[in-house]
């Protein structure tokens, strides 16, 4: 009885066909990155005020008096919900009186928006918000939008890993790819809100399934050595470059539906990865297709120039890696000790979640050039992805990770003392924020991880970051709490990421401690104490046995 990784030791860690699978896979996440955010332009509200009809009787003063002002950010701006009573300006217009001089407009009587409503075209041309009027009484439609295509991502994450297990990584990926790219280009053809919304459930399922496949199919092929080299910096990096690659786009293409059509081009590029791409030998050894995996196997061989085994995979023998016991998800509750450390991971993985979307979606709220905030958005990603992967290699997991969850809390809270002028400050402010929570979050898959016995290792990083799903799904509401304030967002998000942070130091710490392999082995919830790191940690460290399957 032998390992996987025994019988495929020959091909080496970092050879041609390594290289090739770590950037093909890497590169397939590119479309999820834009996915993912392209609600913040398909959904943006650019600032709008009553229609008044070229047909109302009213004299030049008067329209330009019609819409009541009200003062926003110290400035007066027109109201984007209200029209002073079109009849009864109408009437003093044809008896010659003048606005302010002869009628006091303050003791005028107002109305809705019956004509509709006249949107800037300065950031947009159009949006969903303009095509179908999310304004007003129906501006909860916008937060609802993104929500719903969160849901979907819930959605996709409870179906992804089955449907993987039971047809192939593969066929699962560029499936799934497919679901994304196709329904993506059905949107342009929405007739209304509620068929987009639908729509962009789908897309949401497509977009997590892909990314988890494309996860799961990486760390089945890939190495020891280069496998948490992937699950950080490669996929994470590469979704940071599509979310970079959002603004560029949207910047040069500011109609909706042609920028739905321009990122499903992307989509399309990918086509030609099928040709490249093996199934997982791991997964074909499973079903038992043992000639299958062998081929790939041999391949890989031919192109690392290394002469491959006559025979790599006997099937009368069984590997070590297929044999796996079934766990149910009130194993994660059975004892005291493994139930408060699941409540919390939960909340870490949730409020985490709400701290980095909720900063996300926020981009377009922020003073100055929308798609310049949003480049800048994706951009801090990267020093944050590679500095949690420097992190997680010399220091223990839950001082770091709380203290940059300190650090993105803290900063946001002191967005409320900057003064109004001071803009760049800001939006500084705001980025250092989002590099705090961007790593604490990359970092959660390892500590999961390491948490928790290998019997309910994989069950637990699941559930765990399906609580992050729920997170991202109540995350835009903290964002619509902008239109009352706009540094409530800040305050609520940063207040949130700073008491989880708290909670991440009464974890225990997984840095240095042998892998627990059942429930009983599972460290205590104690505080305080950090364990110390042994040379043994380290050499587990640079050869991981923990191999994260599951999102």
């Amino acid at each position: 009885m032998r390992d996987y990784e025994e019988v495929t030791a020959f091909l080496g860690e970092w050879g041609p066909f390594q290289r090739l699978i770590f950037f093909l896979l890497s590169a397939s996440i590119i479309p999820n990155g834009f996915n993912g955010m392209s609600v913040v332009f398909l959904a943006g509200t650019p600032e709008h005020h009553c229609r008044v009809p070229d047909t109302a009787n009213l004299s030049s003063a008067w329209r330009n008096h019609s819409i009541p002002l009200v003062l926003q950010d110290d400035r007066e701006v027109p109201h984007s919900c209200r029209r002073y009573r079109l009849a009864t300006i109408s009437n003093f217009s044809s008896l010659g009186l003048e606005p302010g001089r002869d009628v006091d407009l303050e003791q005028l009587e107002q109305e809705s928006c019956l004509d509709g409503w006249e949107f800037s075209q300065d950031v947009y041309l159009s949006t969903i918000v303009t095509e179908w009027n999310l304004v007003c009484e129906d501006d909860w439609k916008t937060p609802l939008t993104a929500s719903l295509f969160f849901v979907g991502v819930l959605l996709g994450s409870f179906v992804s890993g089955q449907l993987s297990d039971r047809f192939g990584r593969k066929n699962i990926l560029f499936a799934t790819m497919a679901v994304q790219t196709g329904f993506s280009f059905v949107q342009i053809f929405s007739i209304n809100w509620e068929m987009f919304t639908v729509l962009f459930v789908i897309v949401g399922m497509g977009q997590i399934s892909n990314y988890v496949v494309a996860f799961i199919l990486g760390t089945e092929i890939l190495g020891k050595s280069v496998r948490i080299i992937f699950s950080t910096l490669g996929v994470c990096t590469f979704f940071a470059v599509g979310y970079m690659v959002l603004p560029l786009f949207a910047y040069f293409i500011r109609d909706w539906r042609m920028l739905l059509l321009a990122l499903t081009v992307p989509g399309v590029l990918c086509v030609p990865l099928w040709w490249f791409i093996p199934e997982s030998p791991r997964w074909l050894i499973s079903q038992r297709r043992f000639k299958e995996a062998e081929a790939i196997i041999q391949r890989a061989a031919k192109m690392n120039n290394i002469v491959a085994p006559a025979v790599i995979f006997d099937p009368a023998e069984e590997l070590n890696s297929l044999k796996q016991q079934k766990v149910y998800i009130l194993d994660l509750f059975r004892t005291w000790n493994i139930a408060i450390t699941t409540i919390m991971s939960l909340l870490l993985w949730m409020l985490t979640s709400v701290g980095y979307f909720g900063l996300s979606l926020n981009v377009p709220n922020l003073h100055g050039d929308p798609y310049l905030n949003c480049f800048l958005s994706a951009l801090i990603e990267v020093p944050a992805y590679i500095t949690a992967w420097l992190l997680l290699r010399t220091l223990p997991r839950r001082y770091i990770i709380a203290g940059v969850l300190f650090w993105g809390g803290g900063v946001l809270l002191l967005i409320q003392v900057v003064p109004a002028d001071y803009y760049f400050l800001s939006i500084g402010l705001v980025m250092l924020g989002k590099f705090g929570v961007t790593s604490a979050f990359s970092m959660l898959y390892v500590f999961t991880a390491e948490l928790y016995p290998t019997l309910v290792r994989n069950m637990a990083v699941g559930i765990t970051s399906m609580a992050s799903r729920v997170g991202s799904i109540i995350a835009p509401y903290f964002v619509y709490l902008g239109a009352y304030n706009k540094v409530l967002p800040y305050i609520v998000m940063g207040s949130l990421t700073v008491l989880i942070g708290i909670v991440t130091l009464f974890f225990p710490e997984s840095f240095g401690a042998t892998l627990p392999e059942t429930l009983e082995q599972m460290q205590k919830v104690k505080g305080f104490r950090c364990w110390r790191r042994s040379r043994n940690s380290i050499q587990r460290e640079e050869n991981p046995k923990v191999l994260i399957t599951a999102f």
